[in-house]
């Protein structure tokens, strides 16, 4: 009997520490966003809900009705994007879109009755799906991983930028 030996990976030259910090970042990072992720999808599913979706109803449930634009931003999707979720939650009967009064080019995005009723329903369980998922962090470590993380976005941010 013969057994198998796994092919040799080629040498290759290990990256300098600062790359190799950052790299085990993203790695340790991109693992708990899914997991995290995984965690509020699966408390949004029994409400036929997907995570965008939700982040639309979320902000229009605390925010109030919002310009598409504004939804867009606060949610972080194309603008093709925020119109194809917001019409799918318009033929659920849970947004409505509204005339801007000073701009008749704009629209705004609102809840209806029937979306405010969904959201009471859905906000305090995804909430405390949150809670849970973040348990591993006492409040205080909670509190500095959200500022380390806004600095590391705001870096990432101003580094792509092009002047």
């Amino acid at each position: 009997m013969t057994t198998a030996t796994a092919p040799q990976a080629p040498k290759r030259k290990a990256p300098d520490a600062a790359t190799a910090a950052a790299l085990k970042l993203f790695v340790v990072l991109s693992r708990a966003h899914r997991a995290i992720n995984e965690r509020v999808e699966a408390s949004l599913v029994p409400h036929g809900l997907t995570i965008a979706e939700f982040a639309i109803l979320e902000a229009l449930y605390h925010k109030g009705p919002l310009l598409l634009g504004e939804v867009q931003k606060k949610i972080l999707v194309s603008s093709g994007g925020i119109t194809f979720l917001v019409d799918k939650l318009a033929d659920r009967g849970l947004v409505e879109r509204q005339l801007c009064p000073s701009d008749r080019r704009a629209r705004y995005a609102a809840l209806t009755k029937k979306g405010e009723t969904l959201m009471a329903q859905v906000f305090p369980p995804h909430a405390e799906a949150i809670r849970e998922a973040m348990a591993g962090l006492s409040r205080t470590e909670q509190k500095q991983a959200a500022e380390l993380l806004k600095q590391l976005g705001l870096a990432a941010v101003s580094s792509g930028e092009t002047g």
